[in-house]
């Protein structure tokens, strides 16, 4: 029972330690990278919600404050509930 136990929480550590490792990876660099294409966003707060939502998802965020999706095609082709694009 305690081998059991000791093997279960030893398992949840690797788990939330690999976690923590891939999200802390992935902020800087989409936070810098949003943070660039929103800049000149009429309504900021969302469009750096959504474009971190999409790098995270994508690994990549198009060069500039617009267009360019071409250079990120899951970043181009993510789209919300209603079939419109997701990404700005």
């Amino acid at each position: 029972m305690k081998m059991k136990a000791a093997a279960l929480i030893l398992l949840c550590l690797v788990l939330f330690s690999s976690f923590l490792q891939t999200s802390a990876a992935g902020s800087g660099f989409c936070d810098s990278k949003c943070a660039v294409r929103c800049s000149k966003a009429g309504y900021k707060d969302r469009c750096l919600k959504y474009c971190g939502i999409c790098c995270r998802e994508c690994q990549c965020v198009p060069s500039g404050t617009y267009g360019n999706k071409d250079e990120c095609p899951c970043y181009r082709d993510m789209k919300n509930s209603k079939g419109n694009p997701k990404c700005p």
